[in-house]
C-alpha cells in the first residue's frame, strides 16, 4: 500500500512534537512518509518533494517548521495538494508566534491549513479526516475516535463525584 500522508519537517529537532501526528495516523492504519526537508537549507530537495509527492501516492502533507517556518507556504505553492501547517515553538522562535504568523498569514491562492504551536496531533486528525472524504471505514473509525472522547469526558465527570 502507498503512503497516504507525509509527514515533513524542517529540522530532526521537529521530530518529538512531529511524532504526535506519526502516533495517531499509526492508529488508524493509514501508512506515513516522513522526511526532513528544509525550505532553507535544503531548498531543492524541497521541490523536487513537493512536485512529486501526488505520483508518489501521497494525498496529504503535514509539515511542521520553527521560527521563519516557510516549508509549510512553500510546499503549498508548488503542489496542489492540501498542506498542513504545523507551527513549532523552536529554541530560536520568538515564543513561537514567528511560526504561527508565517504559517498562518499566507497570500490568496496558497492556502495552508494551520493548526495550533506545536498541534501535530491535531493536524494527524485532520489529514485523516481529509482522507475520510473518500475512504467510508475510515471515516467510521474516526466516529468511534469522536465518540471514545466523549465517553471519556463522562467518565473523568464521574470520577469527580
Amino acid at each position: 500500500m502507498n503512503p497516504r500522508i507525509a509527514i515533513i519537517m524542517g529540522s530532526s529537532s521537529d521530530y518529538p512534537i512531529m511524532q504526535q501526528a506519526e502516533n495517531i495516523i499509526a492508529e488508524f492504519g493509514v501508512e506515513v512518509v516522513k522526511e526532513v526537508v528544509s525550505a532553507h537549507r535544503t531548498p531543492e530537495k524541497m521541490v523536487a518533494f513537493a512536485k512529486t509527492a501526488q505520483e508518489k501516492g501521497i494525498s496529504v502533507i503535514i509539515a511542521g517548521a520553527g521560527g521563519a517556518a516557510h516549508l509549510p507556504g512553500m510546499v503549498a505553492s508548488l503542489t496542489t495538494l492540501p498542506v498542513i501547517g504545523v507551527p513549532i515553538k523552536s529554541s530560536n522562535s520568538i515564543d513561537g508566534w514567528d511560526s504561527i504568523l508565517s504559517i498562518l498569514q499566507m497570500p490568496n491562492g496558497i492556502p495552508v491549513a494551520t493548526v495550533a504551536l506545536n498541534g501535530a496531533k491535531n493536524a494527524g486528525i485532520l489529514a485523516l479526516r481529509m482522507l475520510a472524504i473518500s475512504q467510508p471505514s475510515l471515516q467510521q473509525q474516526l466516529e468511534e475516535f469522536q465518540a471514545s472522547m466523549a465517553l471519556a469526558v463522562e467518565k473523568s465527570q464521574k470520577d469527580l463525584l
